[in-house]
């Protein structure tokens, strides 16, 4: 888990300025307090930069920028790759030979055995990196056996070029500004703007999206020079000097695999259900703790990471250390994590710590977390104090539950956008009659329930409106009580929300998978993974997510399409030592933070319902 920096003057002869790559790359320093790096080309049109957070290969060799054996191929590296021991032995079975123990020279190997897109398909883990390859002549593509059979078909000749890439789910960030004569790449927004030569000119799309998301969506940030890499593609720079220098290449989509898994679903017994859902989480637990550093796990009351400490205790060797946050306001309610959490710590005999959060702690980290905050967003408080729990209890690595509400169907949008698009389905064709309700009720609605209500009818007949319904923070028609009015039309415009909404779930036809493609891909993606991101980095702690796992997603996918697919209780139930009935059968409660109440006494109510006076306050503050 590291900050990487890349620029590449892929237009133009002069060189970089050193100094700006090393003010991005500092402004990084919490993503990697072990070390730093730097490497320049001959030419001094490509620099990388590196902040290190050591955790695979924690010796010199293991440190980056790294390259190949003869210097032709480098790379800046964010992440980890899981599976980098067996896809070493693969490659060294190839004749590939290595001088560390890291995931990192796997991919520069893999590069060269595979091609890019190859390689980013064997590969398991969370990753964001930014290679660049000098050789005269080489293949996108080619794979060992094209290679072998066809040898006058092996390579493609071009010029230099850079690839970027990001894993499937985008657990892990990558931007990039492109002027059209450089490119600049890095793992935060802000630290591409602590380097000084960005376009800051307000983009529409990202202001607009954060009122209506409370976060900013992919693949936007507030800024017109900055873009966001988007999940599961890469993209390809080139000095050729030709017509389309940048091309865009997706290579992974959750979306495929959800349509394929419907289309060729299997109907297994609840038995099979069972031990197919223990051998795949077994599988990717075992696999989330490779590391040559303790791993933690975050421990709440909730089924997902009780399941997870229940499953890497089956594995571990020593005592699995275990961090539960809790906050003094929810002592003696049903919000207070600690009681249950201690059950659960103590039926795996973990070696267990409970951290207390209190107002006063909030007010005194308010500013740093600010700070921290890359782009706006309205959660990532929770995850900023927990992960500041985890680093005092000592820890460096430390397992999430983040991504069971999504992939066993928790949350209350599953049952509540197909009953609302099937309800308000007949008003769907009847664009003014909904709009006409709308404008009539909404100046009333507000006053006593949620302004939502008076879109029902406009939006709700279907999948892509009641699902903004239910996930919006700020209403499109509200908008221009937040915004400037030109703001709001030209990002509304751009946004595009509901035909992209519509397009993530055009292949679909199960209610079910529909909505967990669409919690994937709209919220966990552009807001909870990317929050882990942040507020876990401002405190160099390495936050992985066994949930949110390729192979996982792949060995469950058909089983989600049945009826008797599997549910939190069954996944609960798949370690040897199932977990404790009392947090079984506790209800849903999601991991909350006193945030609101804390703001409301600090500065009087804020005259909002749920979050949206946090917001206004949130914006005010990162956009200032």
């Amino acid at each position: 888990m590291c900050g990487i920096v890349t620029i590449f003057n892929y237009n133009s002869v002069d060189p970089i300025v050193r100094s700006e790559l090393l003010r991005i790359r500092d402004h990084m320093a919490k993503r990697g307090p072990d070390g730093k790096g730097e490497w320049y080309s001959a030419d001094s049109r490509v620099g990388m930069g590196h902040r290190r957070l050591a955790i695979i290969d924690l010796s010199e060799s293991g440190a980056q920028p790294m390259c190949n054996e003869d210097g032709t191929i480098w790379i800046t590296f964010n992440g980890e790759i899981y599976n980098y021991k067996e896809l070493g032995d693969r490659l060294r079975a190839l004749g590939h030979s290595f001088k560390s123990n890291s995931d990192t020279e796997v991919i520069i190997h893999g590069y060269e055995e595979w091609g890019i897109e190859e390689l980013l398909k064997k590969l398991r883990g969370m990753f964001a990196f930014a290679l660049y390859d000098s050789r005269p002549s080489s293949s996108l593509t080619a794979s060992s056996e094209s290679r072998s059979s066809d040898s006058s078909s092996r390579f493609t000749p071009h010029a230099s070029r850079l690839l970027i890439a990001r894993d499937p789910f985008g657990i892990k960030p990558l931007y990039y500004a492109d002027d059209g004569k450089t490119i600049r790449v890095a793992s935060q927004v802000k630290a591409l703007l602590a380097g000084g030569k960005i376009n800051t000119s307000p983009e529409p799309a990202g202001h607009v999206g954060f009122f209506l998301w409370g976060h900013v969506p992919e693949p936007y940030t507030l800024y017109k020079g900055i873009r966001s890499l988007p999940a599961g593609g890469y993209m390809c720079i080139s000095d050729t000097h030709n017509s389309s220098p940048i091309t865009y290449h997706p290579y992974y989509s959750i979306t495929k695999i959800f349509a394929d898994a419907e289309k060729n679903m299997v109907v297994l017994s609840k038995d099979e259900v069972r031990e197919r859902l223990r051998e795949a989480l077994l599988d990717t637990v075992k696999h989330h703790l490779v590391a040559d550093v303790p791993v933690g796990v975050f421990l709440s009351a909730g089924l997902d990471s009780g399941t997870l400490v229940g499953l890497a205790s089956e594995m571990n060797n020593s005592r699995l250390h275990t961090v539960t946050l809790a906050f003094k306001e929810y002592v003696d309610t049903h919000n207070d994590e600690s009681a249950l959490s201690t059950l659960i710590a103590d039926q795996y005999n973990t070696l267990h710590e409970t951290i207390w959060v209190e107002k006063k702690d909030f007010r005194n980290d308010i500013e740093a977390l600010f700070q921290a905050m890359d782009q706006p967003t309205t959660d990532g408080v929770n995850s900023y104090f927990v992960s500041k729990a985890a680093v005092k209890a000592g820890l460096k690595v430390a397992l999430s539950g983040l991504g069971g509400d999504e992939l066993f169907g928790s949350y209350p949008s599953f049952q509540q956008v197909p009953k609302m698009a099937r309800l308000f389905g007949p008003f769907a064709g009847r664009p003014f009659l909904g709009r006409g309700f709308r404008v009539v009720s909404a100046p009333f609605i507000r006053h006593f329930t949620s302004p939502k209500y008076a879109g029902l009818l406009e939006y709700g007949g279907s999948y892509a409106g009641a699902y903004l319904l239910r996930r919006g923070m700020f209403m499109p028609w509200e908008l221009q009580q937040v915004l400037d009015p030109e703001i709001v039309k030209d990002g509304w415009r751009e946004l595009q929300s509901l035909v992209h909404l519509k397009e993530t779930i055009e292949e679909i036809n199960n209610d079910y998978l529909k909505i967990a493609i669409l919690e994937m891909q709209w919220y966990m993606k552009n807001q909870l993974l990317r929050d882990t991101d942040w507020a876990s980095m401002a405190h160099s702690l390495e936050v992985r997510v066994p949930l949110v796992d390729v192979n996982l997603l792949q060995a469950l996918s058909q089983m989600l399409s049945v009826s008797n697919r599997p549910d939190k209780k069954d996944m609960a139930n798949s370690p040897l030592r199932p977990l404790p009935g009392e947090v079984v059968n506790r209800g849903k409660t999601g991991f909350s933070v006193p945030v609101r109440e804390w703001m409301m006494e600090d500065r009087g109510s804020l005259g909002e319902r749920g979050l949206r006076g946090w917001a206004k306050y949130i914006y005010g503050e990162v956009v200032a």
